[in-house]
Parts: structure tokens; sequence; C-alpha cells
């Protein structure tokens, strides 16, 4: 069937393009398999649950200055300490900040670590990976040694250490939780390499000449990718737990930026009269790591090859 003639024929015969055994194309055989992958996703209500939070989460990013209904950092004194009311859905802080609008302006923040460590740990996780599975031999060992050095550390002490070093910052933050992320990623990538590079397609490329390289980067990554995308998505809730660990001890993100974790570290002084000043920052944090791991769930079942469904 073309892609003309699918244009014009009914929503049956579109299915039966997505469905068909015999793909025409390799557009036709992706299109079908994400469709599959996605009937199989939705039918997972608590993974599409994470996916709502965190596309609300997304949106509330975007549109921090249109939702946020006061400045998150300008002060305001003799509002100090005020109870959730109407005019302060969440209460306001010890300098009188509007917790509602910091929390609102700290989805940015979060975004912004998670996003820049996974862009970072793990290409860099799936190229150590990938060439120590690929190579083996004093390669593999030289490479994996190096990965359990890192994996021997709790990943919050290590990061805590890095930060100590770089100075405290959202950045170095950042530079630190990415630094600490990427080993588990290079387990994975070298555990799929080495049951990939000895099957048969790949002496098939191998006879045709392709070099190590486009090997590695065309046929063995793509083929490791959907493992480290459920690994990725799993590891946010940590590395979200991470930067608010950093920021609570204060060497994350810096006062006045409004991130969850410094905002949890400044209300503990009022925790037992003024709760919110504690609770509404913890709470936006257990919320968004609990929709990465429910979203990690649902794509880990359409992703993994070895599942059952």
């Amino acid at each position: 069937m073309t892609n003309s003639s699918l244009q014009s024929d009914s929503p049956g015969s579109i299915k039966k393009w997505l469905l068909t055994d015999t793909p025409a194309s390799p557009l036709q055989a992706n299109i079908g398999r994400i469709y599959l992958g996605s009937l199989q996703f939705f039918q997972n209500q608590l993974a599409v649950f994470g996916l709502m939070i965190i596309i609300a989460l997304i949106f509330i990013a975007i549109f921090a200055p249109q939702l946020s209904p006061f400045d998150p950092i300008s002060t305001n004194l003799p509002n100090r300490l005020l109870p959730p009311s109407s005019d302060h859905f969440f209460g306001t802080d010890e300098v009188g900040r509007d917790i509602c609008s910091r929390i609102i302006w700290g989805a940015r923040l979060t975004l912004y670590v998670i996003g820049l460590v996974a862009i970072i740990a793990a290409p860099v996780g799936i190229i150590v990976g990938t060439i120590a599975g690929y190579f083996g031999g004093l390669t593999d060992t030289f490479l994996m040694r190096i990965t359990d050095i890192f994996l021997a550390f709790p990943k919050l002490i290590l990061a805590l250490a890095f930060v100590a070093a770089l100075g405290p910052g959202i950045e170095n933050a950042i530079i630190a939780i990415a630094i600490t992320s990427w080993p588990p990623y290079a387990r994975i990538a070298r555990a799929e390499t080495i049951t990939i590079r000895n099957a048969d397609f790949i002496k098939a490329i191998q006879l045709q000449g392709a070099g190590t390289f486009r090997i590695i980067t065309r046929h063995i990554m793509p083929l490791c990718t959907s493992s480290l995308i459920v690994r990725v998505t799993l590891d946010m809730a940590g590395i979200i737990l991470t930067a608010a660990g950093l920021g609570f001890l204060g060497l994350g993100a810096q006062p006045p930026s409004p991130e969850w974790g410094a905002m949890t570290s400044s209300g503990r002084a009022y925790i037992l009269d003024q709760w919110w000043l504690i609770t509404m920052p913890g709470t936006a944090i257990f919320i968004v790591s609990l929709a990465f791991n429910l979203l990690g769930d649902g794509l880990r079942e359409v992703l993994d090859p070895k599942s059952d469904s």
C-alpha cells in the first residue's frame, strides 16, 4: 500500500497498514512499531498518570511567568510566614516570598537539571559501554575498572565530593551529578553490545567492509538505545533527589534561586510551627520523582525486548 493510497483510505485501512506483518519500507515498520508500543503503553494507567504529571511539569515550566501569581525572588517582609490562603495558595516563606510562585519557577530548574544531566551522562555511558563491549580484552578491562571505581561510591557522596572540588552552584552541581550518573549506562550498553557483537548480521556487515566506527555508531548503539531510555527515565527520580540533596546542603542552586531542595533546606528551621515551608517543596519533589518512576516502569514494559508482553 502506498502513502498516497493510505491518505484516501478508511481508518480501518490505516490500522491495517500500521499492523501489517510485511511493511513496504523502514518508515512503515517504524511507524507500526511506535503505534503498537503506544497501544501497550496506554494500557498501563499508572504510566499514563506519570506521563500526565510530567507533561504538566513541562507546561508549568514553559508558562511559569504567566502562571506564577507573584515574583518568586522579591521579598515582602510584612507578609512573612503566612499560612496557605486564597492570596498565597501555599503560604509564604521566611522573607515573605510566595511559595507557590517559587515552586512554579522551580519546575524550570528541575527540568534544566535533569535535561542537562541526561544529555551529558547518557551519551558518555553508551560510548564507553559499546566500546568496551565491542573490543573486549584490555580495552574492556580498563574501561570497566574505571566504571567500577565510580560505582563503588554512593552517588550522592561522590557528587558531594565533586561539588566540593568545583564549588557550589547549579552548573557545578549538574556537572557533578552527570559525572556520577554515567556508569550504570555504560554497564547496560556493554552488556547489550556483548550479546550483539557476535550476531550474524554484524558478521555480515563486517564482511561487506564496514569499519568499526560505522558498526558501533550505526548498528550497535541504536540497539542499545531502548534499554538506555528506560534506565535514564527511571534515573530521573534519583537525579532530582540528588540535586535536591545538594541544594539542601547549600551546594546546588544558590539563594535566592527557587530550587526545591534549597527551599526545603531554608524551611527546616520552621518545620514545627510553619509546616508549609518544607511540606510544599518536599511534596513537589515527591510527586515529580514518583511520576518519572511510573513512566519508567511503563516504558520498560514497552521497550524491554525481554518482556513477556
